[in-house]
């Protein structure tokens, strides 16, 4: 995608092989600044303190992690040592562990002399397919809304409401549920998108709103509870978000408030779409309402918000009582029951676990 004109990927490897360079997104949508990374340790950190964020991206940075550490120590210890460590960066999004896992298949079928190399170009083909993939869902997902375009009577958007970001700042291109959004805006259809704030962190409102702005997408921001209203009144047309995992039943795990916009879609008669690549799903996993585990990260976060002032300063500031306790799981899981398809990389899928093992099954 484009940053003032200009192409940018908020993942890129650095000439010397030794790191990579990523976009801080605490720091967006006031400053844009790219951060280099040039170890696993760093990698971590990155990962934990959201400096980057997003399943599919989050997966691509750590496979450089590992390839990293393979370039200071290849032994078959210290390998181990950093995928663990980076694995116990977030624990809801499975693209993480299966990027190193990924990683760690290939470096281990080779001497220690040659595990370098081989990580690094894993890591490369990692970040090339997100790409390609997440490509294939907008593509995939384009007709859908094309077809409501050609059923608008006296003309008019085709409103798209999405929670989060599951864009290109989540990606290491393209993003997934913005995917189509992307393309159908190139290829002229008229296309707005509502963009949920997405508290307590604000991705809707300070990244998806940005990425959209830079791309001259017409959008509107609104608070988290807007969404149901909306629908209710007709002023969506269909949703589509994203995903941090996927269980072998279809439920879908997604930043904290996706459930509560299915449920609104649902009773609003709005389609529901999740779009997965397929690196997303995780069929060892039975049942994603019960099974998945939600990150709880600090209360602070939910306390406290950042922003700009008149100035331009930076500042935080509280917005609770002192001593008041503050709750902050990060995701919720929307039931299978509630989505109309998930958009993969390969087409639209049912939210069903006979489909979704036939397509692994179909590609494996």
């Amino acid at each position: 995608m484009k940053v003032n004109g200009v192409a940018l990927r908020p993942l890129r490897a650095l000439p010397d092989g030794l790191g990579v360079e990523v976009i801080d997104q605490r720091l967006l949508p006031h400053r844009l600044q790219m951060r280099p990374l040039g170890s696993a340790r760093e990698v971590f950190v990155a990962i934990r303190e959201m400096w980057v964020r997003g399943a599919p991206l989050i997966g691509a940075v750590a496979a450089y992690g590992l390839a990293m550490q393979a370039r200071r120590d290849a032994s078959d210890g210290a390998l181990a040592n950093a995928a663990a460590l980076l694995k116990g960066a977030r624990p809801t999004a499975v693209n993480l562990a299966w990027a190193l896992d990924r990683v760690m298949r290939v470096v281990m079928a080779h001497g220690v002399g040659r595990r370098a190399d081989a990580a690094w170009a894993e890591a490369d083909a990692i970040a090339e397919r997100d790409v390609q993939v997440n490509e294939a869902i907008g593509r995939h997902a384009l007709p859908l809304l094309q077809a409501i375009a050609a059923r608008r009577q006296g003309g008019g958007p085709v409103n798209v409401l999405t929670h989060c970001n599951a864009g290109w700042l989540a990606t290491v291109d393209w993003g997934t549920a913005t995917s189509p959004i992307y393309q159908a805006h190139a290829a002229g259809m008229a296309v707005h998108v509502w963009v949920d704030e997405t508290r307590p962190r604000n991705q809707g409102a300070s990244l998806t709103a940005w990425e959209l702005g830079q791309a001259g997408v017409p959008h509107t921001v609104i608070a988290d509870n807007a969404g149901g209203h909306l629908m209710q009144h007709g002023r969506v047309d269909l949703c589509i978000v994203g995903c941090d995992r996927v269980a072998a039943n279809g439920d879908a795990c997604n930043k904290i408030g996706t459930y509560l916009k299915a449920l609104a879609a649902r009773d609003s008669g709005v389609p529901f779409y999740v779009a997965m690549p397929t690196s997303t799903l995780d069929l060892g996993l039975a049942d994603g309402v019960h099974g998945i585990p939600i990150e709880e990260r600090s209360g602070r976060e939910l306390t406290h918000v950042s922003g700009r002032t008149a100035s331009g300063e930076m500042v935080e500031v509280q917005l609770t009582p002192d001593g008041s306790a503050a709750a902050n799981p990060a995701f919720d899981v929307t039931p299978a029951r509630l989505i109309t398809a998930l958009v993969t990389e390969y087409g639209l899928v049912p939210a069903e676990a006979g489909a979704l093992r036939q397509l692994m099954e179909e590609r494996a």
